[in-house]
């Protein structure tokens, strides 16, 4: 099997989203790190003409889009499959998916994340307390949505993992290093389990922030 190249910054959880998944399907990969504004350069742009992450290399095919290439990996890594054979919840899937990218992320996590870690850590900028408190009645919106949809299942769309989980999780993941995790799930103790969970499967294990970290050292 032909090894995957991901280019992405360690952290970033659409970066997660994809390596984690090449862990579930046990594929070869190689992170290519990019450091911060990397994503800028000329080099990286000709992966990906808006400048974000992950962009990836497989036998000769580049893809960008973190849900594309989800899917891409899906269709090429069989097995497990992580995309449900019942329509209904192949359609759950894909709208928990595009709440990810358009709700939480959009709105929330790009600016609560970037507000308390990002933006301090990395930028050295002062936290704005008033850009997260704009934000957080989408956050509450948000998590509520996702709580009622996962219900007492044990993963989005039922009791095996999707991409659904694949694409949500990191970006929860993030949000749950932030002091608004509390307040935001504290009636939705369901979500809190499900990151819970996620955290301790072995893809999650080995993508975390501090994992990756590490390899782009060596890399």
């Amino acid at each position: 099997m032909s090894e995957f190249v991901v280019h992405s910054v360690p952290g970033s959880p659409f970066g997660r989203s994809v390596l984690a998944t090449l862990e579930e399907k046990s594929a070869p990969y190689r992170l290519a790190p990019l450091g911060p504004g990397d994503s800028k350069s000329a080099a990286h742009l000709a992966r990906h003409p808006f400048g974000r992450v992950p962009a990836i290399e497989h036998d000769g095919f580049a893809l960008y889009e973190t849900q594309a290439i989800l899917r891409y990996l899906d269709r090429v890594l069989p097995e497990p499959a992580l995309t449900p054979a019942d329509a209904k919840r192949a359609a759950r899937m894909d709208q928990v998916m595009n709440i990810s990218d358009w709700y939480l992320f959009q709105g929330v996590c790009n600016v609560i994340i970037f507000q308390r870690i990002i933006g301090p850590q990395f930028f050295g900028t002062a936290t704005d307390q008033a850009a997260i408190e704009r934000a957080m009645p989408q956050a509450r919106a948000v998590i509520a949505e996702l709580s009622r949809l996962l219900g007492e299942q044990s993963f989005m769309v039922g009791e095996q993992l999707s991409l659904a989980d694949l694409q949500a999780g990191p970006q929860a993941s993030f949000l749950a290093l932030t002091p608004e995790w509390a307040e935001l799930t504290e009636p939705h103790a369901n979500l809190t389990a499900w990151v819970d969970r996620l955290e301790a499967r072995p893809s999650f294990q080995a993508t975390t922030w501090a994992r990756l970290t590490e390899q782009a050292k060596v890399a």
